[in-house]
């Protein structure tokens, strides 16, 4: 059965080139938002802008009300290593410097692929910017493209990179690929699987060999195939992604969010997996997934308010307008400024706004292994 969630009061969307309001929230497009509560006690949020320029970021104090900051990063300068297609930034604050991880196309491409995406590092005094590549060169290159960085420290001061292998060049047999092929839909599946791998303190490379983590389910009948399949069951791909990782920890537990499906489609969707250890083995959850396409409630216009949920046992329009939300992916987590509440952060796309990825907000919350979405 479809899982519903709410869309609170918090609910935002972001875009690089317009901003709108609705409610008393603004309104801006942007896809893989990544939202940090700085040491200055703002709130600032980064994301995919389909911009061949760099990234651009916005400000906050009240993650309702946005402040376009402009440029906050420009590739592809003399000496860079970048060259276009500037996706999914994460900003991470480490003894008063920020550090963004994000992933782009090389200039370096020999072979003359489509897709030579790697990870690289800037950094900057402020989290407005300007940010600066720290090295000419990615962090490290495993000879596939890469993208969707994100990073964690442990109790243990050890630094840890999690990323996604593309789809590209990247055809896995299993039951889904004999099934597409004897349906006629594709001659093949390409995946993406998730990676993590120890980094050094400096960012300058990494330790050891990266250890696969998530991948697609390889037989139709593991629980999780449905879900994380649904791309290619219902012909809009022939991928199978599993990208954009979010890792967290809570009372021993290593959570590992991810999204899996086509994620200009309406099927991109979040589960998680969890851990005793960052580099696995994880194990995913019987919930997933946790956000997926459903209907939502908005704000009502008394202003009083949340709407009640659709399917709640009130569904007359004194309950509020109603929107489809699909597409919903590549996570990321902030926090209340007392640490009290826990928000997840994420992009969908709704009638209204079309192909534009728009962002949203939900609490959630940590409960003896699972993650559980709570709503005002």
């Amino acid at each position: 059965m479809m899982k519903r969630l709410l869309i609170i009061a918090l609910a935002f969307c972001t875009a690089c080139a317009q901003k709108g309001t609705t409610g008393d929230a603004d309104i801006v497009a942007m896809g893989d938002p990544f939202v940090l509560l700085a040491q200055d006690g703002h709130y600032y949020m980064y994301g995919t802008q389909n911009d061949a320029e760099g990234f651009q970021a916005y400000r906050s104090d009240d993650l309702k009300h946005w402040e376009e900051l402009g440029y906050v990063y420009r590739g592809h300068a003399e000496g860079s290593w970048t060259k276009d297609c500037f996706w999914a930034p994460e900003v991470y604050e480490r003894n008063g410097r920020y550090y963004m991880f994000f992933s782009s196309n090389m200039k370096d491409n020999p072979q003359n692929d489509l897709e030579v995406f790697r990870i690289g590092v800037a950094v900057s005094e402020r989290p407005e910017g300007p940010f600066v590549d720290m090295y000419d060169r990615p962090v490290f290159d495993p000879g596939y493209p890469i993208i969707d960085a994100n990073v964690f420290w442990d109790e243990d001061g050890r630094c840890y990179l999690y990323y996604s292998r593309c789809c590209y060049k990247h055809a896995v047999e299993s039951e889904v690929a004999q099934w597409a092929r004897a349906k006629g839909l594709y001659d093949e599946i390409e995946e993406s699987w998730v990676y993590g791998v120890e980094m050094k303190p400096d960012f300058s490379g990494v330790i050891g060999e990266p250890q696969l983590l998530l991948c697609p389910p390889a037989t139709m009948d593991d629980a999780q195939s449905e879900w994380e399949s649904r791309s290619v069951t219902c012909g809009e791909a022939n991928r199978r992604w599993t990208e954009g990782s979010h890792l967290i920890k809570r009372d021993g537990i290593y959570y590992m969010m991810y999204s899996a499906n086509f994620f200009g489609g309406e099927n991109y969707a979040i589960g998680y997996a969890t851990s005793d250890s960052p580099l696995g083995p994880y194990v995913k959850s019987a919930d997933n997934p946790i956000f997926e396409k459903t209907v939502c409630a908005v704000q009502n216009d008394s202003g009083k308010g949340p709407a009640a949920e659709s399917g709640s046992g009130n569904d007359s329009p004194a309950s509020g307008a109603r929107m489809d939300v699909t597409g919903v992916g590549h996570n990321s987590v902030t926090y209340s400024r007392d640490g009290n509440t826990t928000y997840c952060v994420y992009h969908g796309r709704t009638a209204a706004t079309g192909d534009a990825r728009i962002v949203f907000v939900s609490e959630i919350d940590f409960r003896d292994g699972h993650i559980i979405v709570t709503r005002r």
